[in-house]
């Protein structure tokens, strides 16, 4: 017979194994810790910018787009970034990919991927 105290403990580590053996197929961009809601978030202050509202780049645009970098830690972070940036640009026919493209440069900041609707995600560094 299980001792009540130690059911709760037992759980915990069949749920752990089962979640770390099955999540072995998953993609990279399925792993990631970054969720696009932060990305987004994170990104809003470039707007006025990309959509041609503003003339410069905002400090906080600047802020933003590092702190997403800063915020990366794995491979699956960072294709997750460019799909969800990526998912923007293809859904939205009124976002100027080409002014979008300009900010890392702008915020001299240097991202792991192209900002194009063409570009493969899967293939971050």
């Amino acid at each position: 017979m299980l001792n009540k105290q130690l059911f709760p403990l037992l759980l915990i580590c069949i749920t752990v194994a089962v979640s770390t053996t099955t999540g072995a197929s998953n993609t990279a961009a399925e792993d990631a810790i970054l969720t696009c809601n932060m990305v987004y978030s994170s990104l809003e202050p470039c707007l006025g910018y990309v959509l041609g509202g503003e003339l410069t780049v905002s400090p906080e645009c600047c802020s933003g787009i590092k702190s997403i970098l800063n915020a990366e830690r794995t491979r699956a972070d960072r294709e997750r970034t460019c799909t969800c940036i990526k998912s923007v640009g293809s859904t939205s026919t009124s976002i100027p990919i080409s002014r979008a493209a300009q900010l890392p440069g702008l915020c001299k900041a240097n991202i792991s991927f192209k900002i194009s609707p063409d570009v493969d995600c899967s293939k971050t560094i």
